[in-house]
């Protein structure tokens, strides 16, 4: 079973892209292929937000990295107790920078923790938001940007995976074979 995200010792498993990448998707479906997970994902966290909700892009900014940085603890809280109850945590969450990054595997400082970047590209991500239910659909206009500051910030961490051309049940096959020895980041 090497290579495989094993449930006897589970690892932690970040999965992360631009809007329209996937990250939902494939947390759910890899999910449904091990025996025992949980699926974190940050929208949802996010939504137990009633009032005075900013978005990580939103003003004002001290509080939107506020409330980045409750998030980011708060998927990292429920994924230790997961993990230690012996089900793979599955993170889906944007993760911008290096230094976003660090603070996660800081909390998870105990576990093993897998990176995978759905890497479809800048078109796929923007068609893929288009086709989404519209209240599930991400507005957003910096995928340039975004995509240049991740490659910059993380660039050979974790596994970058290029999932254009595959279906959502070949990515998440793959990423449930692979992803034990192309994404590990600690």
């Amino acid at each position: 079973m090497a290579g495989v995200i094993a449930a006897e010792t589970p690892d932690c498993l970040i999965v992360t892209g631009m809007p329209g990448a996937g990250k939902s998707t494939m947390t759910r479906l890899v999910g449904e292929r091990l025996p025992r997970s949980a699926r974190l994902g940050g929208d949802e966290l996010n939504g137990m937000i009633v009032s005075g909700f900013v978005w990580a892009l939103g003003e004002p900014a001290d509080e939107a990295a506020r409330q980045v940085e409750l998030l980011h603890r708060n998927l990292c809280a429920l994924a230790n107790n997961f993990a230690d109850a012996g089900f793979t945590p599955l993170i889906d969450a944007m993760v911008p920078s290096r230094e976003k990054l660090g603070f996660l595997l800081d909390l998870l400082a105990d576990r093993r923790v897998l990176l995978v970047v759905l890497a479809p590209g800048i078109e796929v991500c923007r068609f893929r938001n288009t086709i989404r239910d519209p209240r599930e659909r991400f507005d957003f206009d910096g995928y340039e940007e975004l995509d240049a500051a991740m490659r910059r910030e993380f660039g050979d961490v974790g596994w970058w995976f290029d999932t254009a051309g595959l279906t959502p049940e070949e990515t998440a096959d793959r990423i449930v074979r692979e992803a034990r020895d192309r994404a590990l980041v600690n």
